[in-house]
């Protein structure tokens, strides 16, 4: 099995947020968890290649969930093809 860092549905192309930005190739309904963005090890939070691409919007269209040490991205919007995956970023709280 090959090491794919982003769903078979997600590709990496130019934002018009800020520079490249996190894009569906693919309708993708609310609520579906995308997957890992970031994981604590020993009190630092580390960044998959997932979340290393997801810009920021107030009225974004996913959130993240936090799961014992690891934050999933998941869709809280019905997201077209072609939509830029966004997050309203805020600070990590213990």
């Amino acid at each position: 099995m090959n090491y794919k860092p982003l769903p078979f549905y997600l590709t990496i192309k130019k934002s018009n947020i800020h520079g490249l930005g996190l894009h569906s190739l693919a309708e993708i309904p609310k609520d579906t968890t995308i997957g890992m963005t970031h994981i604590e090890i020993d009190n630092d939070i580390i960044r998959t290649p997932l979340g290393g691409w997801i810009n920021h919007s107030e009225d974004s269209n996913c959130v993240k969930k936090k799961h014992n040490n690891r934050w999933f991205l998941k869709t809280n919007k019905d997201i077209k093809a072609d939509q830029e995956l966004t997050l309203t970023y805020v600070l990590y709280k213990p």
